[in-house]
Parts: C-alpha cells; sequence; structure tokens
C-alpha cells in the first residue's frame, strides 16, 4: 500500500516550488502540481512514478508479462516524459541528479543503469514485500525532511537505500568500481548533452582524452555495447518520443534529431524498429485506444 505523503519539496523556504534550489520533489499524483512538470529545470530530475494497482504500459516495452499491481516507472534525466497522472493512485519521487555528486561513480553508473530502458521509460514490478520496504523508507523521508529539512547527507543516504532497494528487486547486477568507470560516467553525462548534434565516435573520445577504439572497449566491457550503438539507441529512444507525445511532422522530428535529411531518418527507423516513423505512430495509437 502506498504511504499517505503529502506534498514534499526539499527546498529553500520557498512557499511556491523552484526546482532550481530543489533537489528532493515528492507528491502524491493528486497532489502533482504544474510548477514541477512544467519547469525547465525538470530535465534535471531522475523520476520514479510508483503507480498503484495497474496493468504496465507495455507499447515500448511489449517483451513483459503483464501482471495487475503496483509498478514503479523510471524516467532518466533529460526526457522530460510527459506521464499522465490524471485519476491514477500513486506518487512521484524525483530527485536532481546532483545528489549523485558525491557518491562514489560506481554506484552513480548502477543508478544510470537502473534507469535504463529500452523506450522512454523503465518499469518494474513492485511485490508486496519490496512495497513494505520501499515505503517505509519513504516514510523516513518524510519526516527527517518535516524534522530537520536542511540534512541533504542523510537525505541522500536515504535515496540511496531506496534505490539500492530498487536495484535488487529488479534483480540489477551491480556494477564494481575500477578506473574506468568515471570515463564511463563522464561519456554517458556527454552523451545527453550532444547526442542530437554529435554522431561521430571522434567526438566523444578527444572530450574523454581517449582513441575511439580505447572508449568502444571500455564501454564495450562496461556496457555491452560499442559507442555507435549506444548512440543510436539513443536517437531511437528519442525518436520514439517524439513520436509518442508530439504533433511534429516527421521532416521536423528528424531535424530535432539532427538528421538532415528526412529520407535518411526514415531508413535509419526502420533498419532500427522494422517500422517506418508513420507506421510506429499509427501502432502506437492502436495500443493505447487498446489499453
Amino acid at each position: 500500500m502506498l504511504i499517505p505523503l503529502l506534498m514534499c519539496v526539499l527546498h529553500q523556504n520557498d512557499e511556491k516550488l523552484t526546482l532550481e534550489k530543489s533537489y528532493i520533489h515528492i507528491s502524491t499524483f493528486e497532489q502533482l502540481s504544474t510548477d514541477y512538470s512544467e519547469t525547465l529545470d525538470r530535465n534535471l530530475y531522475f523520476e520514479m512514478y510508483w503507480v498503484k494497482d495497474e496493468m504496465p504500459m507495455h507499447f515500448l516495452e511489449n517483451d513483459k508479462t503483464k501482471i495487475k499491481g503496483d509498478w514503479i516507472y523510471l524516467v532518466p534525466p533529460f526526457r522530460n516524459y510527459p506521464f499522465n497522472s490524471a485519476g491514477r493512485d500513486g506518487i512521484l519521487i524525483a530527485f536532481n541528479k546532483d545528489l549523485l555528486i558525491y557518491e562514489a561513480k560506481e554506484f552513480s553508473l548502477n543508478v544510470f543503469s537502473l534507469f535504463r530502458g529500452q523506450g522512454d521509460f523503465r518499469n518494474i514490478f513492485i511485490d508486496e514485500k519490496t512495497s513494505r520496504s520501499l515505503t517505509a523508507i519513504l516514510n523516513i523521508i518524510q519526516e527527517e525532511h518535516t524534522q530537520n529539512g536542511d540534512n541533504l547527507l542523510l537525505l541522500r543516504t536515504l535515496i540511496k537505500a531506496f534505490l539500492l532497494k530498487l536495484m535488487a528487486s529488479s534483480k540489477q547486477q551491480l556494477i564494481s568500481p575500477d578506473i574506468n568507470e568515471k570515463r564511463v560516467y563522464q561519456f554517458l553525462m556527454l552523451l545527453e548533452n550532444h547526442y542530437t548534434t554529435e554522431k561521430k565516435v571522434g567526438f566523444y573520445a578527444e572530450n574523454l582524452s581517449l582513441s575511439p577504439k580505447r572508449l568502444n572497449q571500455i564501454l564495450k566491457r562496461k556496457l555491452g555495447k560499442t559507442i555507435n550503438q549506444i548512440l543510436q539507441e539513443r536517437l531511437l529512444i528519442e525518436a520514439k518520443h517524439l513520436l509518442f507525445v508530439g504533433k511534429d511532422s516527421i521532416k521536423e522530428i528528424s531535424f530535432r534529431l539532427g538528421f538532415h535529411d528526412s529520407s535518411y531518418f526514415s531508413r535509419f527507423f526502420k533498419k532500427m524498429t522494422t517500422l517506418s516513423p508513420e507506421e510506429f505512430r499509427e501502432e502506437v495509437k492502436k495500443k493505447i485506444a487498446f489499453e
């Protein structure tokens, strides 16, 4: 059962939410304000939408078994997923990516790995035992914020405990620390800032003071994929996102993603999905209507 948590925003005594001064944002779906969903700083946040007693959404992750119950949808920074909370029972837990700055690089990579899905989000089924544990941690977060909201060290530790519990629930294999963890972390940050404008391996290798071959070796060992594969998957995720949530034309979407030729974008999309962008958009509409 989800905790009866009221709006809980950790910030500097401002009555109105200002995300640039906040690190953690927690609210029920019913109380979720447009101040959060429409702010320009929202792209800096990891978001966890804990939905109660529902079938999972499958239009982007078709390989999951349909189980009715509690699900947590994980949205990494820079996605700004338009989650529809209307008429749904649940809670949003969001935290600024800067909370990871003082964590060990391997933990930061584990967080990014936890949030990486094949679509706009990753969804994890939450059984009753895990739900009780996560609820207990959230209750402590609320209590500590109420009594001593300035203790970010403690709050950061509690968020970390929440994430580690999710990792255990998802049976995620944790990344072990070594000298290349920092490089992988830096690459992922670099990718999010430049994937629509920089599509050459050399750009990322040069900015990390590595040869393309060496960077590919590191990424292949740590993430199981090459630079080109990671870049293509990131472009595909954003393409699906824009086709799903927006009304932009295929030509407009292709330009937003850095493709100067819309026909080349269409070929890229079909190669990755076996569907044209137009066909994908129609399939999504049908699946949403079916759900």
